[in-house]
């Protein structure tokens, strides 16, 4: 499960990128499902603890799916897909679980397709950017 952090910045719609604790990539927040929790849940459990949303008001359809590689310990990898959901920022912490491991960056969501390695989530986030433009049209 995926979440696409958004909210309305000075130029327009941002989206909120993460660094990858492994290889220092821009990434979104990602997890596992998680049991008794639905897929818009637990994005936005993963977007508590990768990203320090504190409250978001999160789409419980999702808006999109990609495919990554998970690198394990141990050297191998594997290719995982997961859902995307949207999650409208409402509050952020500057402490949260994983603040020492992790860098956050608000962006364009132009921006960030062109900052994010997956073709996959590339296309989500210029589709998010058309659709955020028309729905503030």
């Amino acid at each position: 499960m995926a979440a696409l952090c958004y909210r309305d910045g000075e130029a327009g719609p941002e989206v909120l990128l993460i660094t990858s604790r492994g290889t220092g990539r821009w990434i979104i927040p990602k997890g596992w499902p998680m049991a008794g929790k639905s897929g818009s849940g637990a994005a936005l459990e993963e977007a508590w603890e990768e990203a320090g949303v504190r409250r978001g008001r999160v789409n419980h359809d999702a808006i999109g799916s990609y495919t990554y590689d998970k690198r394990f310990n141990g050297g191998y990898a594997a290719q995982v897909e997961t859902l995307v959901y949207a999650v409208e920022v409402e509050q952020m912490c500057k402490t949260f679980p994983e603040a020492h491991e992790r860098t956050r960056r608000w962006v364009r969501p132009d921006e960030a397709a062109n900052l994010v390695d997956e073709p996959d989530l590339k296309e989500i986030l210029c589709d998010f950017e058309d659709e955020a433009l028309v729905q503030s049209a």
